[in-house]
């Protein structure tokens, strides 16, 4: 099957063809994205609004983009697979209803795909995995320990409290006034300073090990910053000590989540998977204790559609699809 893969959730307006012909390996024929960092830079953060107006601008070209690269035309498409939520439902919107005008007339069917699933089975695009396996999602939105127990099938052990950890990386990173979008710019600097230069409070939740929470760390920085350091500390060992902390207190319950399900390998996804000390703190813990870490390249740690495509896939293949009255949901459960 060529399956069209479309992913607007929050402010990258995303579209891909993949080849398929059995759940869980494809070939990626294209992969496209219009990135919105220009846009919202401004503004320290994403403004729904704008993410929104400027998908309805860039959804159409980047999908003919796609299918470019792809090199097919509609016609040769066997099925659609659309994000339905969870995100921002402005965002949501656009791309699916999108979908839902190219099933309607082409006559193609459509699956609406839940946003975490596609980073759930991101890895399988580049990876030969065996299902079932321990999963932790990292993203902007996102901070989950998930088991993938099967195609459709998946268990969460447990998620963050209050803020995701990318969500933190961008508030922090707004507060030491280092520009948007903090994720990766914390992580650039934190490349050249001393990671034990302060020493950040870990949250541990006594009664849900498995659970995070991020809302005291980035307090713990703002108090630092409004105490005043001097010049004592620079931002590259601020920067440091702050993502230490966080990527400990990823690292702690992921690899207590591994030994109480003896998962020899664990899965590391979403946009923060991008992180590299994250990577290589992850990869490090998981050998010392026996496992392995699997990471999907850069280009599929962030929102991208081949994972939506991929993600869809297994149920375009049995012949299921959705009805075209299917709508958005902000807070998708998965």
């Amino acid at each position: 099957m060529l399956i069209l893969g479309i992913e607007s959730s929050c402010d990258d307006a995303a579209a891909a063809v993949i080849e398929t012909n059995r759940p869980g390996r494809a070939v990626v024929r294209s992969s496209t994205v219009a990135n919105q960092d220009d846009i919202h830079r401004a503004y320290g953060g994403i403004v729904p609004e704008l993410a929104s107006r400027n998908h309805v601008i860039t959804i159409q070209p980047v999908i003919e983009r796609a299918m470019e690269l792809a090199g097919c035309s509609l016609g040769e498409i066997d099925g659609i697979a659309v994000t339905r939520g969870p995100g921002l439902v402005g965002s949501l919107l656009v791309g699916l209803m999108y979908a839902k005008g190219l099933a309607q007339a082409s006559g193609l069917p459509v699956v609406g795909v839940n946003h975490l699933e596609g980073h759930l089975l991101a890895p399988m695009i580049e990876h030969e995995l065996t299902i079932p396996y321990l999963a932790l999602v990292v993203s902007g939105g996102h901070t989950a320990l998930f088991v993938v127990e099967d195609f459709g099938r998946y268990r969460k052990l447990g998620s963050t409290r209050d803020d995701a950890a990318g969500e933190a990386f961008d508030k922090v990173a707004k507060l030491m006034g280092l520009g948007y979008p903090g994720g990766k710019i914390i992580d650039d600097l934190a490349r050249r300073g001393n990671r034990k230069r302060v020493k950040f409070p870990q949250a541990r939740i006594k009664s849900a090990p498995l659970d995070f929470s991020f809302s005291g760390i980035k307090t713990a920085v703002a108090l630092f910053l409004a105490n005043g350091t001097d010049g004592a500390t620079a931002a590259e060992d601020l920067a440091a000590s702050f993502q230490e902390a966080v990527v400990e207190m990823l690292v702690r319950p992921t690899i207590a989540a591994a030994r109480e399900l003896d998962a020899r390998t664990i899965i590391l996804t979403g946009g923060v998977a991008a992180n590299s000390r994250l990577r290589a703190r992850l990869a490090e813990a998981a050998e010392a204790d026996g496992r392995r870490l699997v990471a999907p390249s850069f280009k599929y740690c962030t929102d991208n559609a081949a994972m939506i495509a991929l993600a869809g896939s297994y149920r375009l293949l049995r012949g299921d699809h959705d009805p075209l009255s299917i709508d958005a949901e902000a807070n998708l459960p998965l």
